[in-house]
């Protein structure tokens, strides 16, 4: 190291220059003496071997990536929370074989302890009798849960998935900070980061021994899996929602485990069994991964005031019919006072000290460790004993001991007793990351993951680390503008390469497809109509300000007879880019937001740039020719959108319910306009209006070559089965979906629906265009119409 303490840089590269770690404080990257550790010097190497624009060329394709993806984070705090991209260090923190395998072994071991406390305060209660843990320390606790008492997990164990926060402190040693037993997020967000640093270094990650996380996901699958009795019933996850904070990550791991996603309205308890209602009726459902926090998972014994759980919840774990992942009143285990009495209990449950220690913790409810406390040299932070929130270190409202004199302490202290805990104020590693394209150091923590598979407990050979957005450790929170980095586990040693697919040579079926949930069919159709009416406003608009543009004031006649077009839609077409336009599309999104396990990237991500364009647009077209070519350029768009989900999306129930959202909204779009523009008084120029927005032009030119009439109009926008833009192709298409829907046609018996659109199929099919009347396509408009109803009625409620 140089006299001014930069790193050395004999064999690292200029990425390094000027880099120095923080006064007093252990740094990833370099050692004590300034040397670059060994695991990391494949990586400077390389970043110091990019040039400026090579390097954001390489960082640009990690967030192109993620930003493709739609990977985005919940940002809390003003007026209404908001969806920001989510917040990537691109530098991964590298970690050596023998230092990962010494941290995973103590955290199966803690994984262990915690399933024998967790066993006993729902179970015997031994530890509360003897005095090992203080009554209020439990009864006390928000994530206690009394009516869990005396209930066994059908599984034989309480805990399934789990997450620990670690910091490295000044003598290079790991230490616990937080223990996440309720519902641990993260684990998909680690495999979103791999993905985009691999992405990132692709040559590099190519040539380290980092080893996969696949192999993690994939035997925590095949234990969930196994965990049914019945192989017809279903793996679920429960999410709180799309206003969760991490809801992309809840629709990303369904997607990627192929399990399927539910909110607590999806689900019903009949007869001790959890069911999921799907379009095909109600399916059992008999392992469930819970992402929302135990108390809301059922308003009837639980918390009452809970929207977001199914009643009944725990009436189906007491009967044995459903595993959960955790259990119920898990939660209590994350309380930050549980943490000052793991030490002694370890050797007592286990017959072993903890072999990694967690942050110094005193439950400040005890005389002694008040005087502890206030007796400590080291600095302190005070909080909630029973707060089951973010770490304390992380806390806004966080108390440190300090900036207190000793008087003040004692006093804040006193009169609280067990109100408060006092943990040990660590100071943490710091590792590199990416500042205004140069490397520096930063505050990092490390959330590990570990679940119980077939064999015991598996760790994830990696991670998500959190990343400080200045050097003040309280900056890592997300909230707070933290970011999140990958996690490589270097192996000295080439590493398998795993996957999620089954191995070779194991028996494999063709599964039946699951049975769609009714509220996931309920906004793919709506999604299939916001984007087909999306279309239809485009083409209308663009209709509109291409006349306006070449015809203008005399064009108004025909621009007047398209205002009951307009109406429908509550489109004003003064505008370049109407608002009615813009909700549309955000209505589309929502629907989309609320199916994310189910809709494909490319398909987010397409949907996305159409939402993104039309908004651009609207702030800089003026009306006349300049919409109409903006307009064009979005036509484009929506029709990429289109092709995505008719080539790439499997031929299963839900593209059944989105084709017929699609198909509705057209035939809806294409009736009204042949009723208000091939009506006999109106304006001249109304045929050729209806057959361009029918897209239709050149086709109706071959076919009749001639001058539009209503007749000919009619009878290709109305009753030609072969145009794709037919009434008649449309309620083809409505048949012929609804007739595979579930119960729709059963042994010639058909529904309510299928009678319906096959009497609005045989009326259309026997229809003469001379006979189609204003008046019959108005009352064909008003049939399609009421098949959403009979849809509704039938599958989604």
């Amino acid at each position: 190291m140089t006299g001014d303490g930069a790193a050395q840089m004999t064999g690292a590269g200029a990425g390094l220059d000027g880099y120095r770690p923080l006064p007093g404080v252990p740094d990833e990257l370099l050692d004590v003496a300034g040397r670059v550790r060994p695991i990391w010097t494949s990586l400077a190497g390389h970043l110091g071997s990019l040039s400026p624009s090579e390097l954001a060329g390489h960082l640009a394709r990690a967030d192109r990536y993620l930003r493709d993806s739609g990977v985005f984070y919940r940002q809390y705090g003003g007026v209404q929370p908001s969806d920001r991209p989510w917040p990537f260090s691109h530098v991964p923190v590298l970690l050596d074989q023998q230092d990962w395998s010494a941290i995973s072994a103590a955290l199966v071991q803690r994984a262990d302890l915690l399933e024998a406390v967790m066993a006993d305060l729902y179970g015997p209660n031994r530890l509360v009798a003897s005095g090992r843990l203080p009554p209020a320390l439990v009864a006390g606790n928000p994530g206690w849960l009394r009516p869990m008492v005396g209930i066994r997990p059908r599984s034989g164990h309480h805990l399934h998935f789990l997450a620990f926060e670690l910091g490295r402190g000044p003598d290079g040693k790991w230490w616990v900070l937080a223990d996440r037993t309720q519902a641990p997020s993260g684990a998909g967000y680690a495999l979103e980061n791999r993905v985009a640093t691999a992405r990132a270094f692709s040559g590099l990650f190519a040539q380290e021994n980092v080893h996969r996380l696949a192999g993690f996901f994939r035997d925590f699958r095949d234990a969930l899996l196994a965990g049914r009795q019945d192989r017809d019933s279903r793996v679920a996850i429960l999410t709180p929602g799309p206003l969760n904070e991490t809801y992309f990550e809840h629709a990303y791991i369904a997607r990627y485990l192929g399990f399927t996603l539910v909110q607590g309205e999806d689900l019903n308890v009949s007869e001790g069994r959890l069911m999921v209602r799907t379009v095909a009726g109600m399916r059992p459902v008999e392992v469930l991964w819970r992402r929302l926090d135990g108390g809301y998972a059922d308003p009837l014994e639980l918390d009452a005031t809970s929207r977001i759980g199914t009643p009944g919840m725990v009436a189906a774990l007491r009967a044995g019919s459903l595993t959960m992942v955790n259990a119920l009143g898990s939660g209590v285990l994350e309380a930050r006072a549980m943490m000052a009495f793991l030490p002694k209990l370890a050797p007592h449950l286990l017959g072993a000290p903890l072999a990694m220690p967690n942050i110094a913790t005193w439950w400040c409810g005890d005389a002694t460790a008040r005087s502890a406390v206030l007796a400590a040299p080291e600095r302190m932070i005070l909080g909630d004993a029973l707060d089951t929130g973010m770490p304390m270190d992380q806390r806004s409202d966080a108390i440190r001991a300090a900036t207190m004199s000793t008087a003040e302490l004692a006093r804040r202290l006193q009169p609280q007793g067990a109100g408060l805990v006092a943990q040990e104020a660590v100071t943490l590693s710091t590792t590199p990351t990416l500042v205004a394209g140069r490397l520096m150091p930063r505050p990092m923590t490390l959330r590990v993951f570990l679940a119980r598979t077939a064999t015991g407990w598996t760790v994830m050979p990696g991670g998500f680390a959190r990343i400080g957005a200045t050097p003040d450790p309280a900056a890592i929170a997300m909230q707070m503008g933290g970011s999140a980095a990958d996690v490589w586990v270097v192996s000295p040693d080439p590493v398998p390469a795993v996957s999620m697919v089954t191995a070779y040579g194991a028996a494999q079926r063709r599964p039946s497809p699951s049975a769609l949930p009714a509220r996931a069919a309920d906004n793919l159709f709506w999604l299939g109509r916001y984007v087909e009416r999306s279309e239809g406003i485009v083409r209308l608009l663009r209709a509109y300000h291409t006349r306006l543009a070449e015809a203008g004031a005399a064009s108004a006649p025909l621009l007047a007879a398209m205002t009951p077009l307009f109406d429908r839609n509550g489109v004003k077409p003064g505008q370049g880019v109407p608002q009615a336009l813009l909700d549309s599309l955000e209505a589309a999104i929502s629907s989309a937001g609320q199916v994310r396990d189910r809709f494909s990237p490319d398909a987010w991500s397409a949907l996305d740039d159409v939402n993104r364009s039309a908004r651009r647009m609207a702030l800089r077209v003026a009306p006349g020719d300049d919409s109409a070519r903006a307009l064009s350029a979005l036509l484009r768009k929506l029709a990429g959108i289109s092709g995505l989900v008719h080539e790439n999306m499997y031929r299963f129930v839900g593209w059944r319910f989105l084709s017929i959202g699609r198909l509705h909204e057209r035939a809806m779009g294409i009736s009204t306009a042949l009723a208000v523009l091939a009506d006999p008084d109106a304006p001249e120029g109304s045929l050729d209006l209806a057959i361009e927005l029918g897209d239709s032009v050149l086709t109706h030119r071959r076919r009749y070559n001639a001058t539009a009439s209503r007749d000919s109009v009619i009878d290709l926008l109305a009753l030609d089965p072969l145009n794709p833009r037919a009434l008649r192709h449309q309620i083809d298409g409505l048949r012929d979906q609804i007739d595979m829907l579930p119960a729709a046609n059963e042994h010639g018996a058909l529904s309510p629906l299928a009678r319906e659109v096959l009497r609005l199929h045989a009326e259309l099919a026997t229809a003469d265009p001379a006979q189609m009347t204003t008046e019959q396509l108005w009352s064909v408009q008003m049939r399609i119409g009421e098949l959403s109803d009979l849809l509704t009625t039938a599958y989604f409620i």
